[in-house]
This record gives C-alpha cells, structure tokens and sequence, in this order.
C-alpha cells in the first residue's frame, strides 16, 4: 500500500477541517441538541438503527470524494465549456452537466467543483453570475434526484423500504423528465451573448484508478440493493482511497454521516411516545400527506432528517421519495447542496451577495412551486 502522497501537515489541516465542520455545521447541531431532547423521554432500541443506511451512506461519501480527488468532473466540464461560444450554450453546457454530475456525484459535489468553475469564466469575461450559478445547484439537485445514490435521503427510502431497482427509477424517472422539460422552456428564455473559445486546461486523469473506482461504483450500486452485504462496497472505497491518497478519508462528510446516526436515535426515541405517534401519524395518513408533508418539513430541518423522520412513520415510499427530493428546493436549509451554494457563491463571486441572496431565493421558490405541482400530479397519477 503506497502513502507516498501522505503530508502530514496537510493532514493536520484537513483534520482541523473535519473538526470545525463538525462543530460548526448547522444541521448537525441542532440534530445534537434535538437528539439530547428525546434522551429524556425514551431510551434508543439497536433495532431502529438502520446500519445498512449508514454502511451505505459512507461509502458514498468515499467515493464521491475519490472522484472528487482524481478531478474527473473538472476534466468533463473543462472540455464543454470550450464547445460554447454564447451564454446561452454555456447556461445550457454547465446545467446538463450538473444534472449528470448530481446523479452519480451527488448535489454537493457537483456545486462546489462547478460553481467556482464557472464563476471563473464568468469574471474574465464580465457574464451574467446570477442565473447561471442557480441553473447550476437546481440542476445538480435535480440530477440526484434521479439516482439511489445522489442523495443520501434516496439511499435511506431504498433501504428502508426495500426498493428494487427497477422500481426505483421507474419512480424518478418521469420526475427527471419533468424537471429537464421546465429546465428546458427556462433555456428559452436566456439571452445570447457572445463568449470566447475556452482553452481546455490541462488536467491530468489517473485512468487506472478512475476505472478501478468506477468497478467500486458497480459494486457499491450491488450493495445498496442488497444484491451484495453492503459492507463489501464499503471496505473496497476505503481501501481504495488508502491506495490513492489517505487524505480522501480526511475530506468525507462526517457531519453527514453523524447526522443520519444522530437522527436514527431521535426517531427511535420519539416514536415511543404515544402523543407523538398520534400527530406525525395524523400527518402521513395517506400518499399526498405523506408527499406535502415531507415537501415541508424539508424547508424547516432539511431533507435528509426530514426524509428519516416521516419514512419511519409512513408507508408510501413513491410519495416520500418525490417530496424529500422536491423538497430540497425552497429554503437554504431545504437541501446541504443549497447552504453549499450559497457558500461557494460568497466566496467566488463578485456580484453583490444580498441581491444574489435575494434573487436566488425567488427563484428557488418559484422551482419549489412548479416542482411541487408537477410531483404532486405524478403522486396522484401514482395512485391511480
């Protein structure tokens, strides 16, 4: 096993890194301060800890970063960008691109390698910041949507409720269709403006281990249906970002990982007091509460808990999947990948930030709206 890329003061660095994200991320905080709660009402059973989710999950959050280290995304986007001669191409260029990167890199990787990407063409050629950089994090929450694995909220509704993979995108399938058709009619209208040939950078893609984690990705998609224990998939991420760099490990979303325990506790514990079960059940009675339901309270504690929370409570996986997804949209809470947007954007960008806050928040508003119509008809269709 070779740590000849291993620097240890690097190493510290990331290790500070995942130490004050863990302290400072938002939704884990109050995930702690509402799991400390529940303590004092029940006590957590083992049976109610989704292992498999949690396997499943931090595999994921390993690969991706793999992906991630070996700049795979950077390389593709690089090439299109230097095919679009006009803002409108390069709108078109960089939200197809974020959608096919969300459905197998996941939303928040996809924005923060895109993001500053684009942002940097956008500075040296005085482009439009606004709707591009918003086209891009819908997009790549659009494309997550579509995979088991996009989300991490997606991998809990396949495991909980045992969905097979046909099933699955035979759901997400008609949602993708219906978001790229609205992405589409927005292309329309954005205006042409000039933009000069891009130079291809010069990035250089280890094909060996690019390959050899695309083999872990086939046998990580095994292991989230149960085709294959999913600790198998897990133990080749992990010995395979050793092999590539040991500071992959350092950069995976503990936060994320942490949360799902976390909330898996709080679940456990408040569906044992009755009163409780009485309200969440009055609330998930059927396919279209269960749908709203999520819709909403992914706008107030994100999707992923809100995801956990109603799917222990519930029976109607297809409504749940859509709302989580749609839910996402919204709020800056809604999805992770929007709080990343909103961060990236801040920091790259030379737009005012409050009316990029503004702007971004209407039309993110206006997605909800429309998504919401078009996956409540797909719930409604779903039933009938």
């Amino acid at each position: 096993m070779s740590f000849t890329h291993f620097n240890h003061d690097k190493a510290r660095r990331d290790a500070n890194i995942v130490r004050n994200e863990l302290i400072h991320d938002p939704i884990l905080r109050v995930t702690i301060v509402v799991t400390i709660i529940s303590l004092f009402f029940a006590r957590p059973r083992l049976a109610d800890i989704n292992t498999h989710t949690l396997y499943s999950v931090a595999a994921m959050l390993v690969l991706i970063q793999i992906f991630s280290y070996l700049h795979v995304l950077d390389l593709v986007a690089y090439k299109l960008t230097s095919v679009a001669d006009d803002t409108r191409k390069l709108n078109v260029v960089f939200t197809i691109l974020a959608t096919l990167a969300g459905m197998f890199l996941g939303n928040d990787i996809t924005v923060l390698t895109l993001i500053p990407l684009y942002l940097k063409v956008a500075k040296q050629f005085k482009l439009p910041q606004i709707l591009p950089v918003t086209l891009i994090g819908m997009g790549a929450n659009i494309g997550a949507a579509f995979t088991p694995w996009g989300n991490p909220h997606n991998i809990f509704v396949v495991s909980h409720f045992n969905i097979s993979p046909d099933v699955f995108f035979y759901w997400s399938l008609p949602y993708l269709i219906a978001a790229m058709i609205v992405a589409l009619i927005v292309f329309k209208f954005i205006p042409r403006q000039h933009v000069p040939t891009q130079t291809t950078a010069n990035i250089h893609v280890k094909r060996r281990m690019t390959l050899l984690t695309v083999l872990a990705f086939f046998v990580f998609f095994l292991g989230i249906f149960k085709i294959v224990p999913i600790i198998v998939p897990l133990v080749i991420a992990i010995v395979l970002a050793l092999l590539i760099n040991p500071r992959i490990l350092l950069k995976i979303d503990y936060a994320l990982l942490l949360t799902f325990t976390l909330f898996f506790i709080f679940v456990s514990d408040i569906q044992q007091i009755p009163w409780v079960l009485s309200v969440i059940d009055m609330t998930v009675h059927s396919a279209t509460s269960t749908y709203w339901t999520s819709i909403i309270a992914s706008q107030f504690m994100s999707n992923v808990p809100a995801t956990i929370l109603v799917g222990k409570f519930t029976s109607f996986a297809h409504a749940l999947l859509l709302g989580s997804n749609i839910g996402g949209f919204g709020s800056m809470i809604g999805s992770m990948a929007n709080m990343l947007v909103l961060k990236t954007f801040n920091k790259h960008a030379t737009v005012d930030k409050k009316t990029f806050f503004k702007q971004w928040t209407l039309m993110q508003f206006i997605g909800l709206a429309i998504l919401s119509l078009i996956g409540w008809a797909l719930v409604i269709i779903h039933i009938n």
